[in-house]
């Protein structure tokens, strides 16, 4: 009798029951359709974090199963922030233009609320006019295209130069880093067509509800978080499961022998680099409305860095280990660095969490790396296996 999916990979389920059940309790304390005991911003934080929580299974999947160890992909993440952010800061402020001059004798033609929309949005960086790679802000349908499409056609592009190279270990790495970088450093110009250093910003007013309050908007914006990441970790969890998962774990452990085996090696990278930034992408264009700013120096190459780290500290080669250590690492970066976390006086000295956090993670990683490789996941694998 063949077995199911499911039935095949149980910790799925259990994965499942788990966020649909936190999905759940949050649900029933927030404020927009609960008790009130949760505030909404809390509420943005446990969504920002579920987001962060599915890019870090894409991570898992290029870096604990094919091997790669890719630090761009914060790059896709971005990507996919600022596409959705175009739409939602011209649907916005077309909003605002036109009901500020629906009051003149003479209705404004179009080009004039064109041009007092640019005005709006480029005046920070001292013009008025729209450049070209906002042709399709008006545009919702299109704009969700492109949170697919710019990112994955960049992954395609870098890793079909990459990988046919054979651009491997360190040196891919290096690569990753500088296209990260690259980019970061463009979208600082003002003439990047996407507001410089001043980025995008009021993206939590999402247009058409401005009436609807935000503790409403944030657990809908939870909501579509947590099915997300459900429908993220079913789909990674379905490739790493069957052959391909195994070819990505062969070309892991040994990709010279499994090119000698017949196996078109640079395809199989090359499609799971691309799939992962895809999925990075959708997950920033659900990030970035809930943070409601983003500007370069998300994209910068220390973001990857850090996403690195969550999968290192939660497990690679283990997806819901990925799930662990982005939430585990970004709830405790949340409470050190918006001052939960009580400082520590000692006489000669006080230590301050907001300037210690980093040095804390980075003692975390160091320790994790040479006491638990496995992560925090494999010591719940080894539980498991310890219970009769």
């Amino acid at each position: 009798m063949r077995k199911t999916f499911i039935s095949q990979n149980p910790s799925v389920l259990w994965f499942l029951a788990a966020l649909g059940l936190f999905t759940l309790i949050v649900t029933i304390l927030s404020e927009g359709f609960g008790l009130g005991i949760v505030s909404t911003s809390f509420i943005k934080t446990l969504g920002k974090t579920l987001c962060l929580c599915l890019i870090a299974i894409a991570m898992d999947v290029v870096w604990g199963y094919c091997g790669i160890l890719s630090l761009g992909h914060f790059a896709f993440f971005g990507l996919g922030g600022y596409a959705i952010g175009m739409w939602l800061m011209y649907a916005r402020t077309e909003t605002i233009v036109v009901e500020s001059l629906a009051g003149n004798i003479i209705p404004p033609t179009e080009q004039e609320v064109i041009d007092a929309i640019g005005t709006q949005i480029f005046g920070v960086v001292g013009s008025s006019e729209f450049p070209l790679i906002w042709a399709f802000a008006d545009s919702l349908v299109l704009q969700l295209l492109m949170v697919v499409l710019v990112p994955g056609l960049l992954a395609l592009v870098f890793g079909w130069l990459a990988f046919r190279s054979r651009v491997t270990g360190v040196y891919l790495s290096i690569l990753t880093q500088a296209m990260t970088l690259a980019l970061a450093l463009y979208l600082f110009q003002n003439d990047s067509g996407l507001r410089g250093n001043n980025g995008l910003s009021g993206l939590q007013n999402i247009p058409g509800f401005e009436a609807t309050p935000q503790a409403t908007i944030s657990i809908v914006f939870f909501w579509a978080s947590a099915f997300a990441l459900c429908a993220g970790y079913l789909f990674f969890a379905w490739i790493v499961s069957g052959k391909l998962g195994s070819v990505l774990r062969a070309i892991r452990d040994n990709e010279a022998r499994v090119r000698f085996l017949g196996y078109h090696v640079e395809s199989y990278k090359l499609f799971v680099f691309t799939i992962t930034a895809v999925v990075s992408g959708i997950a920033g264009a659900l990030y970035y409305p809930q943070a409601g700013i983003i500007n370069p120096a998300e994209i910068a190459p220390i973001a990857s860095i850090y996403l690195a780290v969550w999968v290192a500290i939660g497990g690679r080669g283990r997806l819901y280990g990925a799930v662990i250590g982005a939430a585990f690492v970004s709830l405790l970066s949340s409470w050190f660095t918006g001052g939960g976390a009580p400082d520590i006086p000692l006489g000669f000295y006080t230590i301050q969490w907001t300037d210690w956090w980093l040095v804390l993670l980075g003692v975390s990683f160091v320790a994790v790396t040479l006491f638990f490789p496995q992560g925090i996941g494999g010591l719940f694998d080894k539980l498991v296996r310890k219970q009769p």
